[in-house]
């Protein structure tokens, strides 16, 4: 196993009265900005619980947080924190909010362009964000426990990420109940891109980190057994539980603890999403099997690992790897999530081209565990993936 040093300060409150907690742990003397994204919360009962809980405390609401939390629309946010004096950030949505609401704590307080943040990965320490308080309402990133954020700018195309150890939340409220409302497409998305964020820190390269690979097989194990109920008609609060816990420890830190780590698949399907505006999510369902096979070689051992231990394959066979590929994509495949980009009516039109050339620009020439993928390989796998 490698060195590491673990920090994770977000105190989460879980279950079906978790909302009715909230105000507890809200300072009375703090101001607030009360973010949402699209106004679901108004129809599934999140809305009214949060504004009782907030009581008597000053607050200010910003709505309309896009699915890819833009840039510009999150730099008025910004204005309304600063004009009204803010001092708290309360984020109530899923992944897409709370990820804008880190990019706002940090803003805030930045004396500069605030697109420096992400376009020079400039960590945010303790002390130099607002406090984030988040009530999730869609079970996918794992932001509501992680220091991690991407933002997206339309004007230039540009899909970035953030972090830093100031941008952790400080308690996070986890209903199971939030996700008997949710439309299924959201629900296969968030299992989607959990299931991803674990083959990113486990479809590597053999480290002995064997309670590591253990805590990444139950998760990805767990996703398998609950996605058939969660998609169901049939409302089941255990099974909704278990993929909310599912996709916050999928990156809330913990597995990727002393292993190499990936996201090569994250960093393509990022321009994908900039580029023809597909559901994260599903990004990362197009780019996986192309990209895992283009990088057979190097990541065969734990491609045949978790082929055995969690789609239940038979050990033994010289293609192994590729038949655990293939699985995977079935499995993204049965979650009704399609797994070419020509199935999503997009036209290539030199897109494989200009993300190679994008990545080079950027000095991106070496991606993954091994730094070996080129913007040339990103070309080769955007072409397969049509």
């Amino acid at each position: 196993m490698l060195n590491f040093e673990f920090y994770n300060p977000t105190k989460i409150i879980f279950g079906q009265d978790a909302l009715s907690k909230i105000s507890a742990h809200l300072p009375e003397n703090d101001s607030y900005l009360l973010l949402y994204g699209g106004g679901s919360i108004k129809t599934n009962g999140v809305y009214e619980a949060v504004i009782q809980q907030l009581g008597n405390r000053k607050y200010v609401e910003f709505s309309g947080v896009p699915a890819n939390p833009e840039y510009e629309v999150l730099l008025q946010a910004v204005e309304v924190i600063q004009q009204n004096k803010l001092t708290h950030i309360l984020a109530v949505g899923g992944g897409s909010v709370i990820d804008g609401a880190k990019f706002l704590a940090a803003a805030a307080l930045y004396q500069g362009d605030s697109w420096d943040i992400l376009a020079n990965r400039l960590p945010t320490l303790p002390g130099n964000a607002l406090p984030i308080t988040t009530v999730l309402t869609l079970p996918a990133t794992a932001s509501e426990m992680n220091s991690g954020a991407v933002i997206s700018r339309r004007s230039t195309g540009e899909k970035l990420g953030m972090g830093g150890a100031g941008l952790f939340p400080k308690t996070s409220f986890l209903d199971p109940m939030v996700m008997k409302t949710l439309p299924k497409k959201q629900i296969a998305n968030g299992i989607a891109d959990a299931y991803t964020h674990v083959l990113e820190q486990y479809i590597t390269y053999q480290v002995g980190s064997v309670l590591q690979d253990f805590f990444a097989e139950s998760i990805l194990k767990t996703l398998h057994k609950v996605a058939p109920k969660v998609l169901s008609d049939e409302w089941n609060y255990e099974a909704a539980s278990e993929m909310m816990w599912s996709c916050t420890m999928a990156l809330n830190g913990l597995i990727g603890k002393g292993v190499p780590q990936d996201w090569g698949v994250h960093a393509i399907g990022h321009e994908i999403t900039a580029t023809y505006g597909i559901d994260h999510a599903r990004t990362l369902a197009i780019v996986a099997p192309s990209y895992y096979r283009e990088l057979l070689g190097s990541k065969k051992e734990k491609l045949e690992q978790y082929g055995v231990n969690v789609l239940g394959l038979h050990s033994g066979s010289s293609s192994l790897a590729e038949k655990t590929i293939d699985a995977m994509e079935e499995f993204f495949q049965s979650l009704a999530i399609k797994t070419k980009l020509s199935d999503y009516e997009v036209v290539p039109d030199g897109f494989a081209e200009k993300v190679s050339e994008i990545f080079t620009q950027r000095g991106w020439t070496g991606l993954g565990e091994h730094k070996n993928v080129n913007p040339e390989m990103v070309k080769s796998i955007l072409k397969k993936v049509y």
